[in-house]
């Protein structure tokens, strides 16, 4: 379910860039005013990256080292289980 979203996500903000690029090509500014602007629109595009990139890092961390305790739970109960059972 998480992949599927993150593919989502992904979809969604290469639209956003296409139909971003669309509109700057299509309104009318001089050359100058448009490279400075897709210049400025793709810096805000790598810096909201960026972050979102970093949010999703810290989660999936966050995800890993949940699942690592609940492995050594499980591997903990396991031990004690098979301990009891040999006494």
């Amino acid at each position: 379910m998480a992949n599927h979203n993150g593919e989502k996500l992904v979809w969604f903000l290469a639209g956003a860039a296409v139909g971003s690029a669309a509109a700057l090509l299509l309104a009318p500014k001089s050359g100058r005013e448009l490279r400075r602007l897709i210049g400025n629109k793709a810096g805000e595009g790598r810096e909201y990256l960026s972050g979102t990139g970093r949010d999703v890092y810290a989660k999936g961390k966050e995800i890993f080292e949940k699942g690592r305790g609940l492995a050594d739970d499980a591997a903990d109960l396991f031990e004690r289980g098979r301990k009891a059972v040999h006494l």
